[in-house]
């Protein structure tokens, strides 16, 4: 299977789920979108389009470190869960992205839940 479409597969994916799943103030949308090198959530707002909260090992604390496994995937959890208490949010709906809930995207989902929130 090529590249080009297996991303396309992920989409189609992606947009059933996101008929189902919207954010709001209340209880925003943790998306979770995962590369070959990267991972990164956010809690969004889908009512006002906002992001509330974001974790990525992009960021500098990752640096020099594998962003690409489990463990990074879990820390990125712990990291969002931590941000999303600072600004007082503790329910989310989660977003797989069309991504299995599998691996990395379990690793992150199982984190966050560890760091409070709940969904």
């Amino acid at each position: 299977m090529s590249t080009q479409s297996s991303q396309a597969l992920r989409q189609k994916r992606h947009f059933r789920v996101r008929r189902l799943v919207v954010g709001s103030a209340a209880r925003p949308r943790l998306a979770v979108f995962r590369s070959n090198k990267h991972i990164v959530a956010q809690l969004i707002d889908d009512s006002a389009s906002k992001t509330l909260v974001a974790a990525s090992t992009v960021e500098a604390e990752f640096k020099g470190k594998a962003t690409g496994n489990i463990d990074a995937a879990r820390r990125v959890g712990e990291l969002l869960a931590s941000r999303a208490k600072e600004k007082d949010i503790s329910v989310v709906v989660f977003d797989r992205g069309g991504f299995k809930y599998h691996g990395r995207v379990a690793a992150l989902a199982d984190s966050a839940r560890a760091g409070g929130l709940e969904f």
